[in-house]
């Protein structure tokens, strides 16, 4: 259940899982929605809002070496987490993948 659960969210796009009392993720959710994104293509998905958290977890661990959250995809590609997102950001490089997959207006 867990795996298809994430696997479909994967898929679509442009997906956030969260944790939304963490304070990483809200700094996630900060950061990116500052951004010009496209309608839908935005997704933070609150993992705490499903009885399978910890499954979910630990698919990611699997799929991606980390059950942490917030674990960010852009496409179907896990950049990791929010200090690899802030990192991105401050060097420039983040909105490149992002125009990229056509996320951006």
């Amino acid at each position: 259940m867990a795996q298809a659960f994430v696997n479909s969210k994967i898929q679509p796009g442009k997906v956030i899982f969260i944790k939304p009392s963490r304070p990483y993720c809200r700094r996630t959710q900060e950061l990116l929605s500052q951004l010009p994104f496209r309608e839908g293509l935005l997704e933070f998905v609150d993992i705490t809002a499903t009885s399978d958290t910890n499954k979910i977890q630990y698919y990611l661990q699997q799929l991606r070496g980390a059950r942490t959250v917030p674990r960010v995809f852009i496409g179907k590609e896990c950049i990791g987490g929010c200090t690899d997102l802030v990192s991105m950001h401050e060097r420039g490089e983040l909105l490149i993948p992002l125009k990229q997959i056509g996320a951006l207006k």
